[in-house]
């Protein structure tokens, strides 16, 4: 097994008894030529413990940004092993997806201020690493702002999935829109088959993939229960939407969603079926149709946002049960 990060404690998590489990429970057996591995990174210093965060990694490193109160801008170097801090964020974001475009981080679509029905951030937020600082890009038009939402970047142009425009009440939309950084246009797109929120995003081959989440409804008195299982895919030449045949196997919200060896790996999440975080880890294949059960987190959460760096999947921060806690802040990486 190659390790291509420093000073990494080896957990085996996937042993006979796992993958029998899982070809028990109908999930296929994993197609890598070397079972993958979830391990344990143990670098010089640490980062804050949050939940509800983002996560990006350019040029090696990786970026873990917001969460829930105010939190620091911690960034791990992959090569050396050292995290260190970069500038504050201007105010407390959370609930958002984080993407790297041309040396630069972008955060669109983020919430702010108190549960259950959090602020939206007007503005597009922007992190430069190379002059270690924040700035604000364009107003999101008014009547299109929401958190929560699935966020990805293809040939130039931003993509923001569905989201929640109350936070956590009945605000829930199945909206999607591109955003072009460079002249600040905004364009309404088709809508997807169904709302969501508390999702991540995630783009393959001109597709973006919309996997996960929930209809959140904490004002109904339905604060877990609308998880769905669909997966709806939004082809971005045509502008049109189908829904996969095969639905996520484990229905949660929360989870985050990263591209690996031409895969939509969707991990972690929240439901109203059990206390602890969701560990669950699965992929779907765009080529045969079916998911594939990879090992499970180490350790569940939900609320976090998992990066790749090398094929090698980084998972840092969330919280260890639904909810808001405890808030985690370990760093695992799952090997190619």
């Amino acid at each position: 097994m190659t390790r291509s990060f420093p000073q990494i404690l080896t957990r085996r998590t996937l042993g006979l008894g796992l993958l029998a489990a899982a070809l028990l429970a109908g999930a296929a057996a994993p197609s890598f030529s070397e079972a993958p591995n979830w391990t344990q990174v143990a670098g010089e210093g640490a980062p804050a413990a949050r939940h509800e965060s983002a996560a990006a990694a350019l040029d090696g490193r990786i970026y873990i940004i917001g969460g829930r109160g105010e939190r620091p801008l911690d960034i791990y170097d992959s090569k050396t092993g050292k995290w260190t801090k970069g500038a504050q964020p201007p105010f407390e974001m959370n609930h958002m997806q984080a993407v790297a475009h041309e040396g630069k981080i972008y955060i669109i679509g983020a919430l702010k201020g108190p549960f259950p029905e959090e602020q939206i951030v007007p503005r597009v937020q922007v992190y430069d690493p190379q002059v270690n600082q924040w700035s604000e890009g364009a107003e999101i038009p008014a009547d299109r702002r929401r958190g929560g939402a699935g966020l990805v970047v293809h040939n130039g142009l931003f993509y923001l999935i569905g989201g929640n425009a109350r936070g956590h009440n009945s605000g829930f939309v199945a909206w999607t829109d591109s955003f072009n950084p460079a002249t600040g246009e905004w364009k309404a797109l088709a809508d997807a088959p169904r709302p969501r929120d508390h999702f991540h995003a995630a783009v393959l081959d001109g597709k973006i993939y919309a996997a996960g989440g929930r209809r959140s409804a904490f004002d109904a008195g339905k604060p877990m229960e609308l998880t769905i299982t669909e997966m709806d895919v939004y082809d971005i030449a045509s502008n049109s939407w189908t829904t996969a045949a095969a639905p996520l196997p484990t229905p949660r919200a929360g989870s985050s969603a990263v591209v690996r060896g031409g895969k939509i790996v969707v991990m972690g999440g929240e439901s109203g079926r059990q206390v602890a975080g969701h560990a669950e880890v699965e992929a779907f294949d765009p080529k045969t149709g079916a998911w594939t059960a990879l090992p499970p987190l180490p350790v569940g959460r939900h609320g976090f946002q998992a990066v790749d760096i090398k094929g090698n999947i980084h998972v840092i921060a969330g919280s260890g049960n639904r909810g808001g806690g405890p808030e985690l802040a370990d760093h695992w990486a799952l090997n190619r």
